[in-house]
């Protein structure tokens, strides 16, 4: 009984130290994300076995989302309970493993950057964005130790721009344009918080903004095909210029359409063509509304004041992460936390800013809600270590 007692009080400690408002509102927008899928999927095609099954696409989809919630609930609790110290020395070998990943999802070249192994799909831009996360808190913190040459702010510089330089250079190669613009919020806080000073920011900043035109007009069009078009055509809209909305401009006229007109309560919950759904009428692309354009069906079908609840959701969710990260017993604690909630904060910005016409559209999926698979298992594991820098701030650092 002693032996037992002396194993389950820190276990136990864990659990009720955890931050439990992080915690209800991740699963709130998981919970919330399974509805949408449901209605947002409810119109692709299903096999006939499947629809004796489950009754429709969104069903079927629903319930796949609840399977990558269970399978993401196991490493958001390992995460959270094992110390983040240790995690972080996983950097290495995992983004090792990541760039291999991406360098054989761009030779497989498939339309969604996709691999197969063992029947099992997945996208390793993913995989590279959170390798990236945990090789950054490592190194920022423990470079300095081994020589104080790391310390200074060239040699940050150079470690920030080395280990997203890489997989941002793969994710432009393959054409992910979405993925590869996450990782300048992300390198930015990285600069933030690992110490760079004022002066070499605004230097930086400069040089970028006077690169921006070469970038566009020259190196874009190399390494992204669908790119510039995109581009063009949300500059065209938002100057109320002409586009072509049976072309290009299909899915963000119809998809800003579809948000400006659901009023204050939205036509209602998987509501059919007669109510006026944009969705059920075939408007919003069927293929892509349970990830892509999720927030559309959500905005149309809720209206303002769901889609208002939504971003509310995730703003709690962003300011408890930063609160937790003002907490943090060390510099790679803070770095997990800021470059977390860079990521999911530049998701959440460029999914709904595609659908309202402020942001081109990229195919990126909004956090906890979009059907994606591994995705949700990822934003599940980081928002664990997130967990794990709660409940491990008091502890002494060896």
């Amino acid at each position: 009984m002693v032996a037992g007692k002396r194993f389950m009080t820190p276990f136990l400690r864990k659990i009720l130290g955890m931050n439990w408002v992080l915690v209800l509102v991740m699963y709130g927008l998981l919970i919330f994300g399974v509805f949408m899928i449901e209605s947002a999927a409810q119109h692709l095609p299903i096999s006939g076995e499947l629809k004796s099954r489950f009754g429709s696409a969104g069903a079927y989809y629903a319930w796949m989302q609840k399977n990558w919630i269970v399978v993401g609930s196991v490493a958001y609790f390992s995460a959270a309970f094992i110390d983040y110290r240790w995690i972080k020395w996983l950097g290495i070998p995992f983004y090792v493993v990541s760039i291999g990943l991406m360098v054989a999802a761009m030779v497989a070249d498939n339309d969604v950057h996709q691999l197969n192994i063992g029947g099992f799909n997945f996208q390793p831009v993913q995989l590279g964005i959170t390798s990236g996360i945990l090789l950054l808190a490592w190194l920022l913190q423990d470079l300095p130790k081994l020589h104080r040459w790391f310390a200074a702010p060239f040699a940050r510089i150079a470690v920030i721009g080395l280990v997203v330089g890489i997989p941002f250079a793969l994710a432009m190669k393959m054409g992910d344009m979405g993925s590869a613009l996450v990782w300048i919020p992300v390198s930015i806080v990285a600069l933030l918080i690992g110490g760079a000073p004022f002066r070499y920011l605004s230097f930086m900043a400069f040089i970028g903004a006077g690169m921006l035109p070469l970038l566009y007009f020259v190196a874009l069009p190399l390494v992204s095909e669908r790119g510039p078009e995109r581009i063009d055509v949300w500059l065209r809209m938002m100057q109320g210029r002409e586009v072509d909305i049976m072309g290009d401009g299909y899915a963000p006229h119809n998809v800003s359409m579809a948000v400006g007109k659901a009023g204050w309560k939205g036509v209602g919950w998987k509501a059919p063509a007669e109510r006026g759904s944009l969705h059920a009428k075939g408007f919003i692309p069927r293929k892509t509304a349970h990830n892509d354009y999720i927030f559309g069906v959500i905005a149309e079908e809720l209206g303002f004041r769901g889609s208002l609840l939504l971003i509310t959701a995730f703003a709690l969710l962003l300011i408890q992460a930063l609160f937790i990260g003002f907490y943090s017993r060390d510099v790679s604690g803070r770095l997990i936390v800021c470059l977390v909630v860079a990521l999911i904060f530049a998701h959440v910005f460029e999914n709904v800013g595609m659908c309202v016409l402020i942001m081109p559209i990229t195919g990126i999926p909004l956090p906890l809600i979009s059907y994606s698979g591994t995705f949700i298992v990822i934003c599940m594991f980081l928002l664990g270590l997130v967990q794990s820098v709660w409940i491990h701030r008091n502890q002494r650092l060896a």
